[in-house]
C-alpha cells in the first residue's frame, strides 16, 4: 500500500513538472552541405525587432547570439 501512495506521488511530480518546462522555440532547417546558412530572430511576426541569429559557416563552424524565437527568416548562400 505505501508503495502505491509513494509511486503514485511520483507520478504526480513528474507530471507537473512535465507540465511547467516551457517548450522551445522551433529550430530553423538544416544548412545544406557547402553552404553558408543564417537564421535571423525576431520578437514578433512582423520582424521589426531581430533578438538573436544564427551563422553556420562553409566549415561547419556555428556562432550563436540572442535568442532563439518562431519568428525567423533563413538564408542560404553556396560557399
Amino acid at each position: 500500500m505505501i508503495r502505491r501512495t509513494v509511486f503514485a506521488g511520483l507520478f504526480a511530480v513528474a507530471a507537473a513538472a512535465a507540465l511547467v518546462i516551457p517548450a522551445e522555440p522551433a529550430f530553423a532547417r538544416a544548412c545544406s552541405y557547402g553552404s553558408a546558412c543564417t537564421t535571423y530572430y525576431y520578437s514578433d511576426a512582423a520582424q521589426t525587432n531581430m533578438v538573436g541569429a544564427r551563422y553556420e559557416e562553409c566549415d561547419g563552424s556555428v556562432y550563436l547570439w540572442g535568442t532563439p524565437t518562431s519568428y525567423k527568416t533563413f538564408r542560404e548562400n553556396p560557399c
